[in-house]
């Protein structure tokens, strides 16, 4: 799905691909389909110039004229190294390239960057455009996510597994901007459930921003394996010196959110760190500032995260 740079861009989108489809409707029919001729294509100009096609009313078929064109001279290479060989040397010849050898050994298969072909940065973009969804009720009438009100905007905070909203892709930290056409900024979290209460069962228009709060980090694993930080109860409380963690600008006071894209709010620690060490030689992590991540979760029980939070791995 695109991403605009904000939501007045997207609406201006939506509006011109609604007119082009309308006109488009019509425009067959103002002009008769056997008045309109084909457009007819450029010709195609090759880098060589004694190549260039014959133009209609051009005397010859190149750009510029061959060197036997001059005082009628032979000046072709075979009459060169016939009659003044000296000269003949200096003619350029066709040579082969060697192409070498692809690499073996560690350099096999070596891709550049490193992180390029990760997995689990692709599943772990933050692109913090403007996204349209469109959500349902399930059979107990619920789209499956809790929000927070935070600095006047509404942010996800639980996203249940199984739910409309987790099929649908909503995440942890994304900011709600519009529910079925309403604003809600300076909503509270009361208000907006209540939108979502009174919306009709299919149909339900979400507006958000991807994850304005959060960031990712690319680490790359040492000889022993390790990124170099340590987190209790999700929360990073140190760094290693040295380490990809500290070279790449990972920070403490932060609050681990996902580890290759997947989903880790209320998971054990000891369950982290297995996700981390399954998760191969490049690791990414999401994290948000802790105390933007406690006012996020402050009253919601912990029993609620830890059983209900989505912690599938997103598609890509």
């Amino acid at each position: 799905m695109s991403l605009y740079p904000s939501l007045e861009d997207m609406k201006v989108d939506q509006l011109a691909t609604a007119q082009y489809r309308y006109e488009s409707q019509f425009a067959p029919l103002a002009v008769s389909p056997a008045a309109v001729s084909p457009p007819t294509a450029p010709p195609s100009y090759p880098l060589n110039p004694t190549e260039v096609p014959v133009l209609v009313g051009k005397r010859g078929g190149s750009l510029y004229p061959a060197l036997s064109d001059f005082m009628g001279l032979d000046l072709s290479p075979q009459a060169l190294a016939e009659l003044a060989p000296e000269y003949a040397l200096a003619i350029p010849q066709s040579t082969a390239v060697a192409v070498p050898a692809a690499p073996s050994g560690p350099l096999a298969g070596m891709v550049a960057p490193l992180s390029g072909q990760s997995l689990g940065l692709q599943r772990a973009q933050v692109t913090h455009g403007i996204r349209q969804l469109t959500l349902c009720k399930d059979a107990s009438g619920k789209v499956g996510i809790r929000v927070q009100d935070v600095s006047k905007g509404i942010f996800v905070c639980l996203v249940m597994k199984g739910s409309p909203a987790a099929l649908a892709g909503l995440r942890f930290g994304d900011q709600i901007l519009q529910i079925n056409g309403t604003t809600v900024a300076g909503f509270t979290k009361d208000q907006v459930h209540a939108l979502f209460r009174k919306s009709a069962v299919n149909g339900i228009s979400v507006v958000v921003r991807d994850r304005p709060f959060e960031r990712t980090v690319t680490l790359h694993k040492d000889s022993v394996g390790h990124i170099g930080f340590q987190f209790k109860n999700g929360k990073i409380i140190g760094l290693v010196k040295d380490s990809s963690a500290a070279r790449n600008g990972l920070l403490t006071e932060h609050h681990l959110l996902e580890v290759n894209g997947q989903n880790v709010v209320g998971i054990k620690d000891k369950d982290i760190t297995a996700i981390i060490e399954e998760g191969g030689s490049i690791i990414t992590v999401t994290v948000i500032p802790s105390f933007i991540y406690d006012h996020m979760i402050n009253k919601m029980a912990t029993s609620l995260i830890k059983g209900s939070m989505d912690h599938s791995i997103p598609d890509v």
